[in-house]
């Protein structure tokens, strides 16, 4: 079986058209055209056409990436040639090699990167802020989430903005002590500073891994309550040091 191209006019040299290819390369029977249809399809890399010096088509060599099995890329070259050009070629002179799909190492980075962003070490479920049973005291309510794991903490403090922002941060390191088996946090203090024409609570608290201790610190700006920058700030001072120990 012959694979020639139906003559697109009565120049029986120039089956779909001569010109050049890219670049001014001469293409003489047209088969720039065949590779371009080929290289549009899904999942194709590249195509390249072999042709006999009487210009039939002696072999297609394709590329192609994906799940895509090689006999339904025959097929489907088989019938966009058709179609498109009303070119028939024989399904036994296309080769169809799979490479792997390589990514770059920047974006296997970014992957990475932005896989890590999402997971985070510990998350921040919920604070309750509650008016206590006792005058002049508030009941506050942290909870976390580490892995599949929760924990909630709560602590009683005095209605003052000082005393609830260290109740909370108390809750928070209480509730991290519980999650974290291998280690231990105990708060050092909290305290509202003002900077940059902003106010921030700052937090120090302290980790104990095995015979490591270390003194940490964290800052939150505070936006929606002083509580709530409170349990943030803590988790801004451990996330990293927890991740380390994971």
């Amino acid at each position: 079986m012959t694979s020639n191209p139906s003559p697109a006019s009565d120049q029986p040299n120039l089956p779909l058209g001569g010109g050049s290819g890219s670049g001014g390369t001469p293409d003489p029977w047209g088969m720039k055209r065949v590779e371009n249809l080929i290289s549009s399809l899904v999942g194709v890399v590249a195509a390249r056409v072999v042709v006999t010096p009487l210009g039939e088509v002696s072999e297609i060599h394709v590329t192609t990436r994906g799940s895509q099995q090689p006999k339904q890329t025959v097929r489907n070259i088989e019938s966009a040639l058709m179609a498109q050009l009303g070119f028939k070629v024989d399904h036994r002179k296309i080769s169809v090699a799979q490479v792997a799909d390589v990514r770059s190492i920047e974006a296997l980075q970014e992957e990475a990167i932005n896989e890590r962003s999402k997971r985070r070490v510990v998350v921040f479920k919920t604070l309750e802020v509650r008016p206590s049973d006792k005058p002049q005291r508030v009941h506050l309510m942290v909870k976390l989430s580490y892995g599949e794991k929760e924990a909630h903490a709560e602590e009683l403090g005095t209605d003052t903005v000082r005393n609830r922002v260290e109740a909370a941060a108390r809750a928070t390191a209480a509730c991290l002590d519980h999650l974290l088996p291998d280690s231990s946090i105990a708060l050092e203090g909290a305290q509202i500073i003002d900077a940059f024409d902003r106010k921030f609570v700052l937090v120090a608290v302290h980790g104990l891994g095995g015979r490591e201790a270390q003194l940490l610190t964290g800052t939150c700006e505070i936006r929606e309550s002083a509580e709530r920058s409170a349990v943030l700030a803590v988790l801004d001072a451990t996330n990293r040091w927890v991740d380390a120990r994971r």
